[in-house]
C-alpha cells in the first residue's frame, strides 16, 4: 500500500501548479465573485491541457486517469478557485457522459469547441417538483416525425446561463424506462433560456422551458431506459464534486494559516492562542482524511468503474470538511473572512453548494445506510392498500 504520488504525478502536479501561480493567481478574487464566465481563462486552460485529461484521445480528450483530473482541479484551485470549476467542466459532469455516450456524428459536431473552452454544455436534470427524487421529472419528449417536442421545465444547472447546448433529462414514457436525454441546442424553437438567478455564492442559473421545442431526432443521446446507464457512470462524475470540494477547502484553510501567522492581537500573533492551535488542528484531521478518501475513489475508478461506496463515502467526506474547514476560516478570519475582501467567504458559500448539488450530504448518507445493511431503504411513501 503506498499513499505517495508517483514520478509522473509529482511531475504533472509541480507542472499544473507554476501554471496556475503563473498565470492565475493574479485576479482570482476579482474572477471569483464576477458571475461572467471566464471564457479567456476556459481557452487557457485549454491550450495547457487541462480539458478533456480524462477523455479518450480519439475525442480529442489526452486519455488520462481521473486521480488526473483530481490534480489538476487541485493544483488550479490551491491558487484560483473559480478556475477550478473550468477543469471541472472540461473533465467531469455532462461533457464526460456526453463523451460516453454521444454518436460519432454528435461527437465532431460539439467535442472540439468544449475542448477548446469555446463552448459549455449544462446539465437539465433538476426540476421544480424533481430534485434529490431525479426519476419524478416531468420534462416530456415525444416523437413527431424527424423531431422530438419537448415541454418542460428545468432549474438549477450549472452554466445554464453561457451554455451553447443542454444534456436534458426527458420523459419519453412512464416509469424508470420511459426515462432518457436528448442534447437541446440554445436556438431551438420552442427553447427558452429564462432571466438568470443568483446563488449564496454568486454564481447564476437560468431556467430552461421547453415549450414545444422541436429537437432533431439525430440529437438524441439516450433512448427509454437511458436514465439507468446514465446514473450508473454518475458515482465517477462525483469524483469532480469531491475534488473541489476538498481543494476549495484547502485554499481557505490556507488563507486562515497566513493570516493567523501574520495577524496580533493583545501583543501575539493569532497562531500563538491555543483555542485557534486546536481549531487548526480539528481542520488539518478532516482535510487529511478526506483527501485519502478521495484518492482512494479517483484510484478506484480508474481500475475499473469506481464502487459506490468509495465514491459516496469520498463524497460525503469532502463535502463535510470542505464547508466545515471554510466556514472556520471564516470565523478564525474575523471580520477579513466574513468580508469580500480575501476569497474566505467565496469558499465557504461555494463549498456550502457542493453539499447540495451533485447529491446531498443527506442523500449520501441515505446511500451508505443501504451499502451498510445491504438492503434498498425506499424514500418514497408507502402506497396505499389496494393500489
Amino acid at each position: 500500500m503506498d499513499f505517495s504520488f508517483t514520478d509522473e504525478q509529482r511531475l504533472f502536479t509541480d507542472s499544473v501548479r507554476r501554471f496556475a501561480e503563473d498565470k492565475l493567481k493574479d485576479g482570482a478574487l476579482k474572477r471569483a465573485h464576477e458571475a461572467e464566465y471566464p471564457w479567456d481563462i476556459a481557452r487557457m486552460l485549454s491550450e495547457q491541457g487541462l480539458l478533456g485529461i480524462t477523455l479518450k484521445p480519439e475525442d480529442g480528450g489526452l486519455g488520462g486517469t481521473l486521480m488526473d483530473a483530481v490534480i489538476a482541479i487541485e493544483q488550479v484551485a490551491l491558487v484560483c478557485p473559480k478556475s477550478a470549476d473550468i477543469v471541472q467542466a472540461g473533465n467531469f459532469g455532462p461533457i464526460r457522459t456526453f463523451a460516453e455516450y454521444a454518436t460519432p456524428e454528435q461527437k465532431e459536431k460539439w467535442l472540439p469547441k468544449l475542448l477548446a473552452g469555446e463552448m459549455l454544455i449544462s446539465l437539465g436534470m433538476s426540476e421544480p417538483d424533481a430534485g434529490s427524487a431525479a426519476t419524478e421529472l416531468r420534462t416530456t419528449a415525444r416523437e413527431d416525425g424527424d423531431h422530438y417536442v419537448l415541454n418542460g421545465q428545468k432549474v438549477f444547472g450549472t452554466h445554464s446561463r453561457d451554455a451553447g447546448i443542454y444534456l436534458v433529462y426527458v420523459r419519453f414514457g412512464p416509469g424508470l424506462d420511459g426515462i432518457g436525454s436528448i442534447i437541446v441546442e440554445r436556438d431551438t424553437p420552442g427553447f427558452v433560456v429564462g432571466e438568470p438567478g443568483s446563488f449564496m455564492s454568486g454564481e447564476e442559473w437560468c431556467p430552461l422551458y421547453f415549450q414545444d421545442a422541436r429537437v432533431p431526432r439525430e440529437n438524441l443521446l439516450l433512448g427509454p431506459g437511458g436514465f439507468k446507464r446514465q446514473i450508473a457512470a454518475f458515482n465517477a462524475e462525483r469524483i469532480g464534486n469531491t475534488a473541489r470540494s476538498l481543494a476549495v477547502g484547502r485554499h481557505a484553510f490556507n488563507l486562515a494559516r497566513e493570516y493567523a501567522l501574520e495577524r496580533k492581537q493583545f501583543g501575539r500573533p493569532l497562531c500563538e492562542f491555543q483555542g485557534l492551535q486546536w481549531k487548526f488542528a480539528d481542520m488539518a484531521l478532516k482535510l487529511e482524511a478526506a483527501q485519502l478518501l478521495l484518492y482512494k475513489a479517483a484510484v478506484g475508478a480508474d481500475e475499473g468503474l469506481p464502487s459506490a461506496a468509495d465514491t459516496t463515502l469520498a463524497k460525503l467526506a469532502c463535502n463535510l470538511a470542505g464547508f466545515e474547514v471554510a466556514s472556520e476560516a471564516v470565523q478564525i478570519m474575523g471580520g477579513m473572512g466574513y468580508s469580500r475582501e480575501t476569497l474566505a467567504e467565496y469558499c465557504m458559500l461555494r463549498t456550502k453548494g457542493w453539499m447540495i448539488a451533485g447529491g446531498t450530504v443527506e442523500m449520501m448518507k441515505n446511500r451508505m445506510a443501504e451499502i451498510i445493511f445491504e438492503r434498498r431503504f425506499s424514500q418514497r411513501a408507502p402506497k396505499a392498500e389496494g393500489k
